[in-house]
């Protein structure tokens, strides 16, 4: 039978047939196209494409040693090439992936020594635990890291402003040196200190910031506040304060606030829902209008989270330049996060349609919103509820009793008389001016109420409470669903098996095969649909092929 020539292929609906005719070894194409640090050429012959040879790196040749045609040229790509190599080699990573911060603890400190130890980045999650809490996770990570990277989030706390700079406090005191700044509608004094603190001019004259932020956003307003230099009226109050020094204040006049920015588009718990595929961008041409301007000794970065769970995604932010990707509601589902077996299975059943936006605790009165998981709870449904009677109502007094019974019996399960009891009780050890307010602002009252029941959702969750179940707040974005589509009919399916380092890597891994297949297609070579699903490996064989390169 007479090889098809490529017009032929071109020409019709190509079937499984028509390529193991354009190629006369398809198999060995496709592992040399996986063999992700070496290059590779392809050549015509006889009508058909196969595997050139060369020696060592293609040297420009339009004919393989062989003397057949060179048809396309791939070159190698590895994975801690993918992003900035300025983002790795900063912050003393392998790998440009940063596992993002999830509140109470759901980014665990198992989940930041798993990550530090691969050489990839994660954040503790710290939003919502006490200053305790954050600091028993700091003594464990700081035990046991060696040399390991790690962060700690600092999320922006507009209803407890001393929590935030106490958890500030903490970290200058423990001598945290990478923070992810989070959920941030403007800047404040807290995180303009801790990025200030210890500045200096070094031996050489350079400026010399101890503490770096990466900052998580979704606005342009607030990315622009980020990527220039911190407000001059906070950096007097820190000099009035003797936190810093007049001197320290004006070389404050030529650092950004964050070096790092993390552009937050369709994600789990806070977030806009923004598209990445205009957020990025967006926030890549704000990057280049900061560095003009300001022409900082460092240059500004851009990295990508919402969305990111499978290799597609990832392959799709770095083409789009990102510097790093960040993951989150993949890590929840695996079993180092902070959450429990039950909301891992609930997530690995999720799809891309199952979630939807709630209101936050933190910021309920402001209205912001949170996005979780739908399926198989009720939460967002109740929550939505008490907002409308926090809107509708001055306070508890005046809910109507039919409603107040609903509530008592269904969310609650005690009468609001015994759930702010308890809320007493804790904003007497959290912050007591809630209370204060609250004696004052019957609608305060109501919103520290009903708050009782969006925090503990959450906690209920992390625990497992099985007698909550439909109250679960499961923060969760679109990206569950895509991930669990990638990984249907692989060991990853099964909940029990994701591991935070094994799922990154993978991503990492296949958006690298992708970004190599892409390379073909754009030199005119078609590319078989099946070589564009890059199934999961298991980390030994993972690691063995990432690693196999250096034995050559």
């Amino acid at each position: 039978m007479a090889a098809m020539t490529l017009s032929q292929a071109a020409g019709s609906q190509r079937s499984a047939r028509d390529f193991t005719l354009l190629f006369r070894d398809a198999p060995a194409l496709n592992g040399a196209l996986l063999d992700v640090h070496r290059p590779l050429l392809i050549v015509r012959k006889d009508g058909q494409y196969e595997l050139g040879t060369a020696d060592g790196m293609w040297n420009g040749e339009s004919r393989d040693r062989e003397g057949s045609p060179i048809a396309a040229v791939v070159p190698p790509c590895s994975l801690k090439n993918l992003g900035d190599v300025s983002f790795c080699s900063d912050h003393r990573l392998e790998y440009p992936c940063f596992a993002g911060a999830m509140a109470n603890g759901i980014a665990s400190v198992e989940m930041v020594e798993a990550m530090g130890r691969a050489g990839m980045l994660a954040s503790f999650g710290a939003a919502g635990l006490s200053v305790r809490q954050v600091e028993a996770a700091i003594d464990r990570v700081l035990g046991s890291r060696g040399d390991m990277p790690f962060c700690f989030n600092l999320i922006h706390s507009p209803n407890e402003p001393g929590l935030e700079a106490a958890v500030v406090d903490l970290y200058l005191r423990r001598g945290i040196r990478l923070v992810e700044a989070s959920a941030y509608l403007d800047l404040t004094r807290p995180v303009v200190r801790y990025r200030v603190h210890g500045i200096h001019r070094d031996s050489c004259g350079r400026v010399v910031t101890p503490n770096r932020i990466i900052a998580k956003v979704s606005r342009v307003e607030v990315a622009s506040k980020f990527f220039a230099p911190p407000p001059h009226k906070f950096l007097q109050d820190l000099v009035a304060a003797g936190d810093i020094s007049e001197e320290q204040a004006g070389l404050a006049s030529e650092i950004p606030m964050a070096q790092d920015l993390t552009a937050e588009a369709d994600s789990a718990g806070h977030t806009d829902n923004r598209p990445a595929i205009t957020l990025i961008p967006t926030l890549l041409a704000l990057r280049d209008q900061a560095q003009s301007k300001a022409g900082y000794a460092e240059p500004l970065r851009v990295g990508a989270a919402g969305g990111i769970s499978t290799p597609a995604a990832a392959a799709a932010a770095f083409t789009m330049g990102a510097a790093y990707v960040v993951t989150g509601s993949v890590n929840q589902a695996c079993v180092e996060s902070g959450s429990s077996d039950i909301v891992r299975e609930m997530l690995a059943q999720a799809q891309q349609a199952d979630t939807m936006m709630a209101p936050a605790a933190d910021m309920f009165e402001m209205g912001v919103k949170v996005q979780v998981l739908k399926r198989g709870t009720m939460f967002a449904m109740r929550a939505a509820k008490l907002y409308e009677l926090y809107r509708s109502c001055a306070g508890l007094e005046e809910i109507p009793p039919e409603e107040r019974a609903w509530l008592e019996k269904n969310l609650f399960r005690a009468s609001l008389d015994e759930i702010w009891k308890q809320t007493r009780e804790f904003f007497l050890v959290r912050d007591r001016s809630h209370l204060d307010r609250a004696e004052k602002d019957p609608k305060h009252k109501m919103a520290l109420v009903f708050r009782w029941y969006l925090g503990h959702a959450s906690r209920w969750a992390n625990a497992g409470e099985p007698s909550r179940k439909i109250d679960y707040q499961v923060w969760c974005g679109p990206a569950m669903g895509a991930f669990n589509e990638w990984a249907r009919g692989s060991f990853l399916e099964a909940a029990r098996n994701r591991r935070v380092v094994t799922v990154a890597l993978n991503i990492l891994y296949g958006a690298a095969v992708l970004l190599r297949l892409n390379a073909l297609r754009l030199q005119g070579i078609p590319v078989p649909p099946d070589w564009l699903r890059t199934a999961p490996l298991e980390l030994e064989p993972l690691q063995n092929r990432l690693n196999g390169h250096k034995e050559r």
